[in-house]
Parts: structure tokens; sequence; C-alpha cells
């Protein structure tokens, strides 16, 4: 048996936040803030080596002899290169996606549809969320892609290169990946969010015993565990929008439509070459999935919240 409204009510109250109000949502929100800019930061590494070998697949031999090659020519600092745009834009992106995350479950499945199937419920709150959080990360995503897959750098920092960007193309430029962006993110986040909260559902079953009756560390390490497993999926469905975005934000053509450019980057590089980096997306997806949930889970634990799922 799992959390019932009720109690998850009751929990809430002891917090003095009232479950589904604007104090709710916005604790979400500054949740999801935490649990994403600070993982997508501290794996800058592998996503600079991820999107390099995007763009260039021969560019590196391997993922060790990358990292050792950058750290011999440019230290810490080259390993961790785009590491400004990525906590900015993702702190941004983790806000908008789980605070409107709880809002749309909330008003589709209580308000809207309250006799819809949960898992439709979960798939249709996610992307209305993912949709309106890609459009606070998209500038970042694009300076960050720029700087990391242009050798020598595009610019060497946030503020440089989004001058540059707007100096050049206007605040369009920063928005040329958005329809990409969205093929990514928006699919990656409905099975994010589905994935986690039938894969929680599923472990208390599994337990035999209700979620209020474990402890506050066991409720997040089952975070952790499903986070993981939702984190394997997400890395697999969006990984060919994935190449697409690192490709477009460093081939596209001045005036080029997203369309022409995508047809145009397809022949280059096949069906084959959409899959270029996946086991290292895997890698870390699953993990960087799996502290997210945790993260936001604890703080929602933290702040007197129950965690999400399993009810």
């Amino acid at each position: 048996m799992a959390t019932t409204k009720s109690e998850s009510h009751a929990i809430a109250k002891k917090s003095g936040i009232e479950l589904f109000s604007p104090t709710y949502f916005a604790a979400c929100a500054i949740g999801g803030a935490i649990a994403c800019g600070p993982t997508h930061t501290a794996v800058t590494p592998l996503d600079l080596v991820k999107c390099r070998r995007q763009v260039d697949p021969h560019i590196y031999t391997s993922n060790l002899s990358a990292w050792r090659s950058i750290f011999a020519k440019e230290g810490l600092r080259g390993v961790f290169f785009g590491w400004a745009p990525t906590a900015v834009g993702y702190s941004c992106q983790g806000a908008g996606k789980y605070g409107f995350y709880e809002v749309f479950k909330y008003y589709y499945g209580e308000k809207l549809f309250p006799n819809a199937n949960k898992t439709l419920v979960y798939l249709g709150a996610s992307a209305s969320a993912e949709f309106l959080a890609d459009m606070a990360l998209c500038p970042f995503e694009a300076v960050k892609v720029r700087m990391q897959t242009t050798l020598p750098p595009y610019a060497n920092s946030l503020r440089e290169g989004w001058t540059k960007v707007t100096a050049k193309e206007g605040l369009g430029g920063l928005y040329k990946g958005l329809y990409p962006l969205w093929g990514r993110q928006i699919p990656y986040t409905m099975v994010k969010f589905a994935t986690f909260e039938t894969t929680v559902n599923q472990i208390y079953k599994m337990l035999g015993a209700p979620k209020e009756s474990y402890n506050a560390l066991q409720q997040t390490g089952v975070s952790f565990l499903g986070g993981y497993i939702a984190g394997i999926g997400c890395a697999v469905i969006s990984h060919p929008a994935d190449v697409m975005v690192s490709k477009l934000n460093a081939d596209r053509q001045p005036g080029e439509s997203a369309g022409k450019a995508m047809s145009r980057i397809y022949n280059n590089i096949g069906f084959r070459g959409l899959w270029n980096g996946l086991p290292v997306r895997i890698a870390m997806i699953g993990t960087l999935t799996a502290f997210q949930w945790l993260i936001y889970d604890s703080f929602k634990v933290s702040i007197g919240l129950p965690t999400t799922g399993g009810h």
C-alpha cells in the first residue's frame, strides 16, 4: 500500500507548507534548481568530451585519452570548460522542469482529468513542463555548445559567448537550437518522470509495506534507485536529438532553416552518426538522473514535504 493523499497532506501540514499551494510549487522549483544545476555542472568533463566527439568522432581515440589531452594542455579549467553556462542554464531549467511538473501534474490529474490514467498524467505534465523549461535553458545551451565544440574555443566565458552571439545574430541566435532541444528534452523528460513515478510505485509494491512506514533515508534511497532506472531510458530515447543539437549549434549556416540544416547534417553523418557517444551519455545521464531525484526529494524532506511518487 502506498502513501495516501490524506497522509501526504498531513506530512505537508507539519512543514507549514500546504500541498499544491503557490508556496509548495515555488519550493519544488527551488528544489529542481538545486537538483539540476550542481549535478549537470559536476559532469561537465563528460559532457565536454561527449559534445566534441559528437561533432567530430575522430577528435579523440577514447574518453580517457581526451581528458588526458585536455588536462595536459589546459589543466583542470580545460576539463571543466563550459561549466558556467551549464550551471546557470540547468539551474533555470531545473526550476522550470520540476516546478511546472508539480503544477501540471496537480491540475491535469486533480482538476482537469481526475479519472485519467496516471501514466498519461505524468507524461502530459512532464511534456508541458519541459516545453516551458527549455525556453530558459536554450540560450545557455547554445553558448555552452559553441564554447565546447569549437577549437580554438568560440568564447572563453559565458559572458563573452553571449555577447558574441547576440552581436552577430541577435537574440535569435541564442534560440536557433530550440526546436531540436525540444525534440531532445521533451521525450527525455517524459521518460524521466513517467518511468520514475511508475518505478517508485512498483518498488514500494515489491517491498510490501506503505511508503510512510519507511524513514526518510530509505525513501530517498528508493528515489535514487528509481532515478537511475529512469535515467537509462532517458539517455537512449533522447540521444539522437542530443547529437543533432550539438551539430546544429556548431555547424548551422547563417540564414539556414532548422529543417534544412538537420537534413544536411543527417546526410553527412547518417543514422549511425546519431548514436555517437551513447555509452558515455548512458553513464552520465543514469548517474545524473539518480542524483537529481535524490537531491530533489532530500530537499523536499528537509522542508517537511513528502518524497515524490509512491502515492
